[in-house]
């Protein structure tokens, strides 16, 4: 049934997991743009595929786009999860040949992907073979962007991308609970996580969603398992009111950028962070602990 509600919003599925083409994949193929990804780290989005290995997550945050009920879930193999990204992604994009709104040769560059980001949906360290789906992307040359809610340390102490990311929606396990409804007692896993940041041989990025009302708050706290982690990058985003998180929060909840540019300052000047660049129209900020950013 869930699997009926993603194909609609344009999930495309291999097995169990899934591939879904970005709006920026779409604007970047037409020359009207590139995601904020682009800007800081200089992917090219019309190169970039969103997928996730699976569907299940332990997690039920309020501001989550997608849905809940993920159903029985199988785990399909790595090998066939990586052919057919690239298989469904070229597919998805081939509407786009011959559009007088594509150039030829970004099309043609389109159809060899060299990024993925594993973020799609669910929690990535649930996929039981994610060491190994990253190294095969790996070796088809391609970069890795691991988005994870921090609650698997032992998956992510094994795993080695090109960026990993942590999420970290609230500053404390009060709020915690109530925005992001963990199943199982889980805090104390993601602090151990954060933890791990601090020697991960990847590049690291922990991943504020900013909700207004909900989480925009003790920028100290945040401050400091910032500097206990110790990433590469911290980026504040706002929360987007898209999806099935329309059922859960208003509108309202989504702040503007100028809000989160304060949020982010604030935690910057508790953490020793500073901003090294940001992205109006996709309402995020980026620190570093030295306000540069190192394009991969």
């Amino acid at each position: 049934m869930m699997k009926e509600v993603l194909e609609k919003q344009g999930y495309h599925f291999i097995g169990d997991a899934a591939v879904k083409t970005c709006l920026w994949t779409k604007k970047s193929l037409r020359g009207e743009g590139e995601c904020y990804k682009s800007k800081f780290y200089g992917i090219s989005s019309h190169r970039c595929i969103q997928m996730t290995p699976s569907l299940l997550c332990n997690q039920r945050c309020i501001f989550c786009w997608r849905p809940f009920d993920s159903g029985e879930v199988s785990f399909d193999a790595p090998e066939e999860i990586v052919e057919g990204c690239i298989r469904e992604h070229r597919r998805l994009i081939s509407g786009y040949h011959g559009y007088e709104r594509t150039p030829e040769e970004r099309f043609k560059e389109a159809l060899e992907p060299r990024h993925v980001a594993i973020s799609l949906s669910g929690e990535p360290t649930l996929y039981p073979y994610l060491r190994e789906l990253i190294e095969l992307f790996h070796e088809r040359g391609f970069t890795t962007f691991l988005v994870s809610n921090g609650t698997n340390p032992d998956v992510l102490r094994r795993v080695r991308p090109t960026q990993l990311y942590i999420s970290l929606d609230a500053p404390d396990e009060e709020i915690y609970e109530f925005v992001c409804q963990p199943v199982g007692d889980t805090w104390k896993r993601i602090i151990e996580s954060l933890k791990l940041l601090r020697t991960h041989p990847s590049r690291t990025v922990i991943r504020v969603t900013a909700v207004r009302d909900y989480n925009m708050s003790e920028e100290e706290k945040y401050g400091e398992l910032v500097k206990m982690a110790s990433p590469d990058y911290v980026e504040v985003k706002a929360y987007m009111h898209l999806g099935f998180s329309r059922m859960r929060l208003r509108r309202e909840a989504m702040p503007t950028h100028e809000e989160v540019r304060a949020f982010a300052l604030k935690i910057a000047e508790n953490c020793g962070y500073k901003i090294a660049d940001e992205s109006e129209i996709s309402r995020v900020v980026l620190l570093s602990k030295d306000g540069r950013v190192e394009k991969l």
